[in-house]
Parts: structure tokens; C-alpha cells; sequence
């Protein structure tokens, strides 16, 4: 019974993608250092121009990084939830936050100080690797997102935006209103009402105010522009070889021989 504690944590940390993956033993040595956080709708993880102290490991919050322009126009120019962290430039040398980081669905996530997390990235150890990954993967999300904003329609960014937030939920249910929506897709409230009308329509959500369902996951995906299959296979190419011995597999041996 004693070792039940322990396991429990090693659960928690495990929702999250990239902690799962650690190898074991590394983990083992970092888990005292990491402390939750609970984030409800619309906390502000970082601001923009702040300094950053700490780097956030998701598991069940969703946060949209956000540019804001010198005029007051919103738009997200990344996701991440339980598949990231989010203040990863903090481990590229980088300490002042060039975005705004909001919380889009609320839930908790593992925090790690600024200081221990670059000493455990110059190690060079599954760490260092794991984080690298991430990153080449935010970048190409980061770079789909402006070439879909700038050239694809409402709907189509819509339904890319729903299943990049439905990928890090464990929910068909998103709690959100059509301007926090239209802010992270950079448009118009009044274009994101017909563009969420049109999927309603088709039977393909369910839309109230500030509630969205997920009705029809494959008719979400068949409305998508490929930025989201593009951002979804980098992700798929970049792990793929990776955490066969992490702490994902010791949760998934521990809970089979408890059952």
C-alpha cells in the first residue's frame, strides 16, 4: 500500500504527452520538483514582454498562445494542452515572452522552475530530446496556423481550431463564446456565428451559446483544410520513436499487474 501514493503521481504526471515519454529514471529525479497548478477559463499563464519563471506541462487545461497587436487585434498563433509545454523558448535562451498565454479550457498542469528545467535540458538526457521535438512541432503548427489564416476560409480554420482543441480534451465538450473564438482565429465575431451555423447545419456540432459539442469527428476532419493533417503527421513522424521505455509503459505494467 505504501507504493500506492507514488503510483497516483506517476498517473498524474502521465497525462501529459511529453512527460509520459521521460525515461524512468529521469523522471524519478525530477518528480519532487514538479508542483500542479489549477487554471480556470480565461488565467493568463504568461503576459506578453513578462519574465518567465516557470515551464508548464498541461494535463487536462488547453492554453492558446496569442499575439496582440499595437491596435488591440487578437488572433492564437498556437495550442498546446496535455501533447506540450507551453514556455518552451525559456530553454532556447530566451526568458521574456514574445506572446500572451491564456487559458482556452480550464484544467490543471505540472509547473517546473525555470532554473532546474535548463540545468535537466543541458544534460542532454530524454529531457533535452522530448522538448527539442515539441518545438519543431509548435513551430510547424505555428507556421500552418499563419498560412491558414491567411488563406483558407473561416469554416475550414474553424474546423482545424475545434480538432486541434478536441485533440488535448478528454471531452466532446468545448466551453468557450463565438468572440473568444474569433479572437484566436483573427476574425470577425459575426464570421465565426455562420461559420459555426454551417457545421451545425451539417450535423457536425452542436452549437449554444458559449457551448460547443463535437458531434461528427470524421465530418470535422473531411471539412479541415490540411493544416491540421500536416501539423498532425509531423507530430506522429517526430515521436514515433520515442518512449518505449518512459514512464508511460511502467504506469501501463504497474496498472496491469494491479488489475
Amino acid at each position: 500500500m505504501a507504493a500506492l501514493p507514488q503510483f497516483v503521481e506517476l498517473q498524474e504526471h502521465a497525462q501529459n504527452y511529453l512527460l509520459s515519454l521521460l525515461q524512468v529514471e529521469e523522471y524519478r529525479q525530477l518528480r519532487s520538483h514538479f508542483q500542479y497548478v489549477d487554471f480556470k477559463l480565461g488565467d493568463v499563464v504568461y503576459d506578453f514582454a513578462e519574465h518567465q519563471c516557470h515551464v508548464y506541462f498541461p494535463t487536462s487545461c488547453v492554453v492558446s498562445l496569442l499575439y496582440t497587436t499595437e491596435d488591440g487585434s487578437t488572433a492564437e498563433v498556437g495550442l498546446t494542452g496535455n501533447d506540450g509545454a507551453v514556455g518552451v523558448g525559456l530553454l532556447l535562451g530566451g526568458e521574456i515572452a514574445t506572446n500572451r498565454a491564456v487559458v482556452q479550457v480550464a484544467g490543471g498542469a505540472f509547473k517546473i522552475n525555470a532554473f532546474i528545467a535548463r540545468k535537466e535540458f543541458a544534460r542532454g538526457r530524454s529531457f533535452q530530446t522530448l522538448l527539442l521535438r515539441y518545438t519543431q512541432a509548435l513551430i510547424t503548427q505555428i507556421s500552418q496556423t499563419a498560412v491558414c489564416n491567411r488563406l483558407h476560409s473561416m469554416e475550414k480554420r474553424l474546423c482545424r481550431w475545434l480538432l486541434l482543441s478536441h485533440d488535448r480534451v478528454r471531452s466532446d465538450d468545448l466551453l468557450m463564446t463565438q468572440e473568444f473564438i474569433s479572437n484566436m482565429l483573427g476574425g470577425r465575431r459575426e464570421s465565426v456565428t455562420v461559420a459555426a451555423g454551417r457545421l451545425q447545419d451539417a450535423e457536425l456540432i452542436y452549437y449554444a451559446r458559449g457551448h460547443i459539442r463535437i458531434l461528427d469527428r470524421s465530418g470535422l476532419e473531411a471539412g479541415a483544410c490540411e493544416c491540421y493533417r500536416i501539423v498532425k503527421s509531423e507530430v506522429d513522424r517526430l515521436f514515433r520513436d520515442v518512449g518505449s521505455q518512459g514512464v508511460r509503459n511502467l504506469v501501463q505494467k504497474a496498472a496491469y499487474q494491479a488489475s
